[in-house]
């Protein structure tokens, strides 16, 4: 499997493609990773260094592939957080590339907005632009329950609503869904969920929470389960296989006590995962 993934890139830390290349090699992928920019690390520490890089250039290095003729074995272009306007035209070029050499090939979205804690952290045109041109070319979205409320302009709470903003954004273009960081407010305490929804059904898996704030842990979320999912395709499967892996990079984190993901060190966790939550199939 070949993935072409067009992110950020950080020297120190993780997240973006720095976060979602290799939990992706150390399950077997080959990843072409596109950046989007250079920086020394990622933004929330509120100081940082290097250049953002011009959609030009960022469609010069994909014009270079292209030109050595690997379009045509990409089987997934992956996107996530896109820091300007002009990355988006970017990547749907991309993406319509990729799918004229191989009519076979998906696009994966994760529609990086903000959170119910944060709320938006992009800039005010990133959202609708996502909401209204990108979401509707991809094939599989990876949203956050609050990206997901955004993008169908609903406010999805317990199973019923959040299935219900699902079909929305299914309606929408892509035929895949998994929603992060699901909150029903009904669930035991202290636990948190993901939902993953196709043509074929919808499941779900609780896991307890870890109190800590990750940066990356969405990027490598929306890798594997693409991957995954790409590789079997079983999205219950695929569900269990992430949120295994995940959660125990998140559990050696916490432990740690550093701030950034110890995405090394949990490598293992991705090549074999322990599968030690059940998933539900809700519908």
């Amino acid at each position: 499997m070949k993935i072409l993934s067009i992110q950020s890139a950080v020297a120190f830390g993780h997240v973006g493609n720095s976060a979602a290349v290799f939990p992706l090699q150390r399950i077997g992928v080959e990843v072409l990773p596109v950046y989007t920019v250079n920086f020394s690390n990622h933004t929330g520490y509120g100081a940082w260094r290097g250049p953002l890089i011009s959609p030009d250039d960022v469609r010069d290095v994909i014009l270079g592939i292209e030109e050595r003729g690997v379009l045509g074995q990409i089987d997934v272009v992956l996107s996530g957080y896109q820091g300007g306007e002009g990355i988006a035209d970017v990547i749907l070029d991309a993406v319509a590339r990729v799918k004229s050499a191989n009519p076979d090939a998906v696009y994966a979205c994760d529609p990086v907005m903000g959170n119910a804690t944060s709320g938006c952290f992009v800039a005010p045109a990133i959202p609708v632009l996502l909401r209204d041109r990108v979401v509707p070319a991809a094939d599989i979205i990876t949203p956050n329950q609050f990206e997901l409320g955004f993008l169908t302009e609903t406010e999805p709470a317990d199973l019923e609503s959040t299935l219900a903003s699902v079909d929305i954004a299914r309606a929408m273009g892509p035929r895949t869904v998994l929603v992060t960081s699901v909150e029903r407010p009904d669930r035991p305490e202290d636990t948190i969920e993901m939902l993953a929804v196709t043509d074929d059904g919808a499941w779900i898996v609780q896991t307890p929470r870890i109190p800590l704030k990750a940066n990356g842990s969405g990027d490598v979320t929306a890798a594997l389960f693409t991957a995954h999912l790409r590789r079997t395709g079983d999205p219950a499967d695929a569900l269990a296989r992430t949120t295994s892996s995940v959660f125990d990079l998140l559990e050696r984190t916490h432990a740690s006590g550093e701030r950034e993901l110890q995405l090394v060190e949990s490598q293992e966790s991705y090549a074999h995962p322990r599968l030690q939550f059940d998933v539900q199939q809700v519908r």
